[in-house]
């Protein structure tokens, strides 16, 4: 068979291509300076057009005219040239052709300003400059900046430089960013060295020159405020605040804003706040308050005082406005808060007498009263006033339990999870058939026992919540029961229902108050607790007296001691009170280690940490103090007062110090694992009690990432995962703390990603896992009705049907969810997510500070902390309202940011019940009214606009 021809092709080890490039870059090397000069010149021209060549032409004659001697041809040549720079158009990704073609003219120019001597034309060319130095900025850091200066420098007294706006956009921003390096050089007293550059012409790297910058700090601010006015005008408000952060000036933006400018000014900075280190952040929202007084924008104003957390800023804000419907308006957003009636009085140092009577309809609104009547009102308007009986929430028929096996479970325990779920299920309608409706010696206070009674007493106050008038006299008649735990349950009642309500008759106190010093432990807590709960956020000087002296007193037992000081902390919460601070500092160092090493301990330390909640640095003396204090609850003050004096700034080092802790832990572990196992059993046990007290510490340092994380959405985000990998890797104190940390991060937001980790964690092996998981998803729906939750915790009540714990837990979980009928929530962060209320957090850390160790608490005796609660706890709806506080029904459009759904009219009351309760939004769907709140949110009063015409009667 003949061959077939082949062909043989040679392939070079090089692409040829490359090597013709390089051979001819080579060969253009060589040739002469000259013919270089020349050839290349005469391209460039032949690829310009007849008009450019013209331009280049006519520039570089200018050039030349003031290189001439006669010194009349200069300010013609230069205004020339500013006209030609100024007037010059290109695309927005080109550089303009006059700063193209004097770009290689630049260091030529340099030297001939330099041997000027100071005139007005000297300043005019010094500005030119600074333009073109915008083309040198990689070699010659700063030349804009460095020549603007100059040119002020050089012109006489009376006469001003033309403002940076006239040379364009690009200019002013070049100029902003060279002002902020140059700033930030001189603060830090060392020149920030450019990398070097390749230069334009030759391969050869060129060393930027150093620069001197002529100048004082003044002048640069003077110059970041021309750059700021035209920013401001021209619709570049982020940049303007961005030039004055780095400037460190951002208090002098408010002379800057006007009418048009305020609002995005106030937004961009707002959104900035959680994302700087303090005390910046501070700055920032005192800044954003100045503004929004001068344009008399007073809610908004006050919100920001309310998150400053300062007394003086919001008696200045509520008496800023002359107008009685906007003061009534303020008045609610207030009650909302818990802020302390205390602060709208003049301070002691101005005038003791001077007492501000406040009008009767403002102290209403300030005291909430009205918030139980408007609340069933809009129980009815939604159809759900009718009591809820527990099978409604249970739904037992849907569980896929066999029959015959739940005889197992006991029934005192199913009896008391029954008086939590109707509790939390019919909270604040009074009517539940449990409690309120049931007919006398018929109660389901005596199908409990012992604590449980004193449980299901109580719980009548949550059935009542709020309502103060008709509350007492159903509470009432079991203070005088001889069964010392109902009588107990009585006193926790009491102070339940008045939460978060202020009454001239103040009955929380003068029913409670003689309790507090009572021989009978059971009421001696209940009286405690029921004034810490009645007058959370209070800051009430009257209880000092009443539960201060629990504290300091040595022969008091550790619970009624951590107790008091836990009341004292829901009282004085975020107020940093430095007598209480030293009388429980003083317990701390006086008692001994058994005593308050206790499961008790935390309660005490947690009592401590309220004090500072939102305080920042305020805390700093405290934590040097527990330092010193050699004792095992130490540690947990430390975490505590730490994370809570942060709270929901998403200060990003301080959850890197807590992610830090908790694998310090690890690696501790890792070294008990690998010693060597011939140590005698005596120096183990010695080791392992040393470890003890360190393992309760490390239950708050993640709480503590949730705690200071939740106020910003991307740090709760990152936070998630963290938690993702302290579950994969963390020692079991640590695993047991995460579920309550998804909860607290997550309250009354159920999230689908959030619910499905949980769904998992309550499959746990380790019970007390799962356990936490379950209560958090309780945490996490609470209040919202959400129909996938509640079909996961109908399959877990069939899981753990032999397991009466996680049971309890899973009846505990379905109450929260379905809390007030799913008209209540327990998030601590009201109108739009930017407020936070320091009350709320005090409950809820109270309550998962209980979880903590659950099997020491809740699901032993003291199962009533679920009661703590109650101050996070508040109808989750808009109300609008006319000027006399009555009843207004509108149309209301409720949606997310980027889109409406259609109106929903409810009558003035729409619920705001939905999954994505974040980014949940409402705004009037016509114009007929205007709000004098500034955010959709709780209590909003309504103007009637005098320009709305009916579109049927609108004439074209």
């Amino acid at each position: 068979m003949a061959q077939r021809p082949t062909a043989e092709i040679k392939v070079p080890s090089e692409d040829p291509k490359k090597n013709k490039e390089e051979e001819e870059k080579k060969a253009a090397e060589k040739k002469a300076g000259t013919s270089k000069a020349n050839g290349d010149k005469k391209d460039e021209e032949e690829e310009l057009s007849e008009e450019d060549a013209q331009l280049k032409s006519e520039l570089e004659m200018l050039i030349e005219r003031l290189k001439e001697p006669n010194t009349e041809l200069y300010r013609p040549a230069l205004e020339t040239l500013r006209v030609l720079i100024r007037t010059s158009t290109s695309s927005m990704t080109s550089v303009p052709k006059p700063l193209k073609f004097l770009h290689p003219h630049y260091p030529e120019l340099q030297k001939l300003f330099d041997t000027w001597s100071p005139s007005e034309d000297k300043s005019l060319f010094a500005d030119i400059l600074s333009v073109l130095a915008m083309t040198y900025s990689d070699t010659q850091p700063r030349g804009t900046l460095r020549y603007r200066l100059l040119s002020a420098s050089l012109l006489p007294p009376a006469s001003t430089i033309p403002e940076p706006g006239s040379w364009g956009h690009e200019y002013v921003r070049h100029l902003a960013a060279e002002l902020g390096e140059e700033y930030t050089i001189r603060q830090e007293g060392e020149e920030v060295v450019s990398p070097p550059s390749p230069g334009p012409d030759t391969g050869e790297t060129i060393q930027p020159e150093p620069v001197k910058i002529p100048g004082t700090l003044d002048d640069l601010r003077a110059l970041g405020l021309e750059c700021a006015k035209f920013f401001l005008s021209h619709n570049a408000e982020p940049d303007a605040v961005d030039l004055f952060v780095e400037l460190e000036m951002v208090d002098r933006i408010a002379g800057l804003v006007d009418t048009n400018t305020f609002g995005r000014v106030c937004t961009y900075m707002d959104r900035c706040v959680t994302l700087l280190p303090p005390p910046d952040d501070v700055a920032f929202l005192r800044a954003i308050h100045n503004i929004y007084l001068q344009f008399s924008k007073f809610p908004e104003a006050l919100s920001v005082a309310i998150r400053l957390n300062d007394a003086e800023l919001i008696r200045q804000d509520f008496n800023a406005s002359s107008n009685p419907i906007m003061r009534r308006q303020l008045a609610c957003l207030l009650s909302r808060s818990q802020i302390p009636l205390g602060w709208l009085q003049p301070s002691a140092s101005e005038d003791a007498d001077a007492e501000i009577e406040l009008p009767e309809d403002v102290v209403e609104c300030l005291s909430n009263t009205h918030l139980s009547r408007f609340f069933r009102d809009f129980g009815k308007e939604l159809g759900v006033a009718e009591p809820k009986s527990l099978e409604d929430v249970y739904k037992s028929h849907l569980e896929n339990t066999r029959g015959g096996l739940s005889a197992n479970v006991d029934s005192a325990r199913g009896n008391l999870a029954g008086t939590f779920v109707n509790a939390f299920v019919n909270a604040g309608f009074g009517n539940d058939k449990l409690m309120v409706k049931a007919e006398e010696g018929n109660s389901w206070v005596y199908k409990n026992k012992d604590h449980g009674m004193m449980s299901a007493a109580a719980s009548l106050g949550l059935s009542l919540l709020w309502d103060t008038d008709i509350g007492l006299s159903h509470v009432d008649k079991y203070t005088y029961s001889s069964e010392e735990f109902i009588k107990a349950g009585a006193l926790l009642a009491t102070g339940i229902l008045n939460s978060g309500v202020r009454t001239e008759a103040d009955a929380a106190i003068a029913l409670l108050g003689e309790y507090t010093t009572n021989p009978s432990l059971a009421l001696k807590t209940a009286s405690i607790v029921g004034l810490g709960l009645a007058y959370a956020g209070s800051h009430r000087e009257d209880l000092l007296a009443l539960l201060l002296p629990a504290v300091a007193d040595e022969s008091t037992s550790t619970d009624v001691v951590a107790l008091s000081a836990l009341s004292l902390g829901f009282v004085f919460v975020g107020s940093g009170n430095g007598e209480i601070t030293s009388t429980i500092l003083q317990t701390l160092m006086e008692r001994d280690e058994k005593s308050i090493g206790d499961k008790w301990g935390r309660f005490l330390a947690l009592g401590l940490a309220l004090l500072y909640v939102g305080l920042q640095d305020a805390s700093d003396a405290t934590l040097e103090t527990l330092k010193a204090i050699e004792h095992p609850v130490s540690r947990q003050a430390q975490i505590l007062v730490e994370v809570c004096s942060f709270a929901a700034t998403g200060n990003v080092l301080r959850i890197q110090r807590l992610l830090h802790l908790c694998g310090e832990h690890l690696e501790a572990a890792k070294e008990k694992e690998e010693a060597p196992k011939e140590e005698k059993k005596e120096e183990k046990e010695e080791k392992e009690s040393e470890l003890k007290p360190d393992d309760t510490f490390l239950s708050f340092t993640v709480l503590g990432i949730s705690i200071i994380a939740m106020g910003e959405e991307i740090g709760s985000e990152m936070s998630m995962r963290q938690f993702n990998h302290l579950m994969h890797y963390g020692d079991p104190i640590i695993r047991k703390t995460v579920p309550l940390a998804l909860g607290l991060i997550s309250a009354s937001n159920p999230q689908l990603p959030v619910l499905d980790t949980l769904s998992k964690y309550s499959h746990d092996s380790d019970l007390q896992v799962a356990l936490n998981a379950i209560f958090a998803m309780g945490l996490v729906g609470a209040g919202s009705n959400n129909a996938r939750l509640a079909q996961m915790l109908r399959q877990l009540a069939g899981y753990y049907y032999k397991e009466p714990d996680c049971l309890f837990t899973v009846r505990i979980a379905q109450g929260l969810v379905h809390m007030g009928k799913g008209t209540i929530g327990i998030n601590p962060f009201f109108s739009d997510r930017n407020i936070m209320s320091r009350p709320a957090i005090a409950g809820l850390l109270a309550t998962l500070t209980a979880f903590t160790d659950a099997k020491a608490f809740v699901l032993e005796k003291h199962h009533w902390m679920l009661y703590y609660l109650v101050t996070a706890m508040y109808p989750r709806f808009l109300i609008t309202l006319n000027e006399d506080l009555e009843n207004l029904p509108v149309t209301v459009r409720v949606g997310q940011v980027s889109q409406c759904w259609f109106p929903n009219d409810f009558g003035g009351m729409l619920t705001i019940v939905d999954e994505a309760v974040d980014c949940e939004r409402a705004e009037l769907a016509t114009e007929e009214y205007i709000p004098y709140a500034h955010v959709l949110e709780g209590f909003v009063i309504l103007q009637k606009n005098p320009g709305y015409e009916k579109e049927d009667t609108m004439q074209l």
